[in-house]
């Protein structure tokens, strides 16, 4: 069965914004991996002084992108010289731009192990952006969030990921008035077919759905290696 108009309208408007965000991510990651090249000459790790002016990034990015609550840079261990590091900064309620320290401390009570976390450990592994949630931020804002990462590389070698987080909250008026263009129930879905957002009841945030049922359709959204979908019922 052929998609609506209302259908086909929602999935462009939703194509058109993500893809906004991705182009703003990979710029942030091409941006960081630019600044370390020149930091890192001479050098073959990423060291405290290799950091300097990596801040301007994504406190730009932050400023730029009213959307997101965080931005910043995570490192791969074995491109870091000494323990492993992140340079990661967030939007507070009063507006200001601030950085957010993480405990990188094998072993502690909250220990942020992060390269074991799908946006680090896909982005590691297949060289594309990646797309992780909606989860509960736990260890920063303790509530749903979606991270948008892309991988970049020094010297030829894998060196981390540049990425932001978007609160659900945050992200709603701005994707849902796409979504109630359908009449019926419809959702925007990940890769694992989990909802990031829907328009009514029928689809709860973190829910995943089965598929399979006799009324429900799905439509893939046009952006490369993120996986994700418009699904709606007739």
């Amino acid at each position: 069965m052929n998609p609506t108009t209302e259908v086909v309208h929602a999935a462009n408007a939703l194509t058109s914004w993500i893809s906004g965000v991705s182009t703003e991510i990979e710029k942030l990651s091409r941006d960081v991996a630019s600044r370390l090249e020149r930091n890192l000459v001479g050098k073959s790790k990423v060291d405290r002084a290799a950091l300097a002016g990596l801040d301007e990034f994504p406190r730009e990015f932050l400023t730029r992108n009213t959307f997101a609550v965080g931005a910043g840079t995570f490192f791969a261990a074995e491109a870091v010289e000494g323990s492993r590091a992140l340079e990661w900064w967030t939007r507070k309620e009063s507006g200001a731009i601030g950085r957010l320290d993480f405990d990188v401390t094998p072993g502690s009570h909250r220990y942020y192990d992060y390269e074991k976390l799908p946006f680090f450990s896909t982005a590691a592994a297949t060289g594309e952006q990646t797309l992780w949630g909606p989860y509960v931020d736990f260890l920063g804002f303790e509530e749903y969030i979606l991270t948008f990462a892309a991988p970049f590389s020094v010297h030829g070698n894998f060196t981390g990921v540049a990425g932001c987080d978007i609160r659900i909250k945050d992200l709603e008026p701005l994707i849902m008035p796409s979504l109630r263009l359908i009449p019926g129930n419809a959702a925007l879905i990940n890769a694992s077919n989990r909802v990031i957002l829907g328009n009514s009841g029928m689809y709860l945030v973190g829910e995943r759905i089965k598929s399979g049922s006799a009324d429900q359709q799905r439509m893939a959204l046009d952006i490369p290696h993120l996986g994700l979908a418009l699904i709606y019922t007739d």
